[in-house]
């Protein structure tokens, strides 16, 4: 195999130093930018003629797929992959990486955590401690409706790495649990010991709490529109740590102005960074936070180090630990072509 060169789109670390001296020690030609924004000729320049893109969150549609002239491997930085276009990968020949090992406690943390803000209504609490230190008297007279989550529900709309994790950290938490996912198999059931499997629609008419953790793709975008948030409890809540657009923005925050649930507690979103004038930003029900379920020091290297070991696969002619489109290998017969 001649030199490889492997080129980096887009990445969120401080600096790409280890990456750099990790790839030197492997005899690669490497480069890296910052071409998340970039025009598609400026990132086609870029990748045109290396073997293996690592993509943070750069677009690589078909339009820009196409273009590779030799391209056998695209890395996605990160679990989701919906920035690229998976059928085009399949159709030249390349195939697809992801990384969803990594960050699956932090994202669980970062979801607990908002689903605890919500029915704890710290959304609310700010504020009425801020009337009450101007006052010099406790008024908790305009504070929502709080219950003893040991007597509510959670619905968990994923039970995938993330969703599963979920289930297990409130076991002594909700009084009861539901889970939605219609590709959940009998091992995943048995190894979490759910007795029953539901609907999308009776999670969200009896849930007191909805948490989602399912992949964006064409079967999931808008899967939480405006009849489904209809269908929930005027008091109950929704948690996405998952993907922005499998909840519409614009029918979320027309349930939360017009009460159709009592709040939302939201990392993830359809634009990001959003744009200023999101209206969720002026609603006191919307719990938000930065997409940080990702974060934290530990993961931050333990994807990098696994991204690497994608790389040593491919430089032994092995395919990557995951790959997203399988059928990909009828292409390749199973193997990498020569670089």
């Amino acid at each position: 195999m001649s030199q490889a060169k492997i080129v980096i789109t887009d990445y969120i670390e401080d600096n790409l130093d280890w990456e750099v001296e990790e790839m030197a020690k492997r005899d690669i030609d490497f480069s890296h930018h910052q071409l998340k924004l970039a025009p598609q000729d400026e990132l086609v320049s870029v990748i045109r003629d290396c073997d293996v893109v690592i993509v943070n969150m750069a677009p690589m549609p078909e339009e820009v797929i196409a273009q590779l002239e030799k391209c056998k491997l695209i890395i996605r930085h990160g679990i989701g992959y919906d920035n690229v276009d998976t059928d085009a990968c399949t159709k030249y020949g390349i195939r697809l990486a992801n990384v969803p090992d990594y960050c699956a406690q932090e994202v669980s943390e970062q979801a607990l955590a908002l689903i605890l803000s919500c029915t704890r209504r710290l959304f609310e609490s700010r504020r009425i401690l801020e009337e009450a230190s101007a006052s010099g008297i406790w008024d908790f007279s305009t504070l929502g409706a709080i219950h003893r989550m040991s007597d509510q529900t959670l619905g968990i709309v994923g039970a995938g790495r993330i969703g599963s994790r979920i289930f297990r950290m409130t076991e002594n938490i909700f009084g009861r649990r539901m889970i939605c996912d219609p590709y959940m198999d009998d091992r995943r059931i048995a190894a979490l010991g759910v007795e029953e499997r539901y609907t999308l629609e009776d999670v969200l008419s009896e849930a007191d709490v909805v948490t989602i953790h399912t992949p964006l793709n064409e079967e999931t975008r808008y899967l939480i529109d405006e009849p489904q948030l209809k269908m929930m409890k005027e008091s109950a809540f929704l948690v996405n740590t998952a993907r922005g657009a499998i909840v519409n923005t614009e029918a979320l925050t027309k349930a939360l102005k017009e009460g159709w649930i009592a709040g939302a507690g939201i990392d993830v979103y359809e634009t990001e960074p959003p744009p200023a004038d999101m209206e969720l930003f002026d609603l006191p029900e919307a719990t938000l936070s930065a997409h940080l379920g990702w974060m934290s020091e530990e993961a931050g290297w333990d994807i990098r180090y696994k991204i690497m070991q994608d790389v040593d696969l491919f430089l032994q002619g092995e395919p990557p630990r995951f790959t997203v489109n399988p059928e990909v290998e009828a292409k390749l017969d199973g193997a990498y072509r020569e670089v």
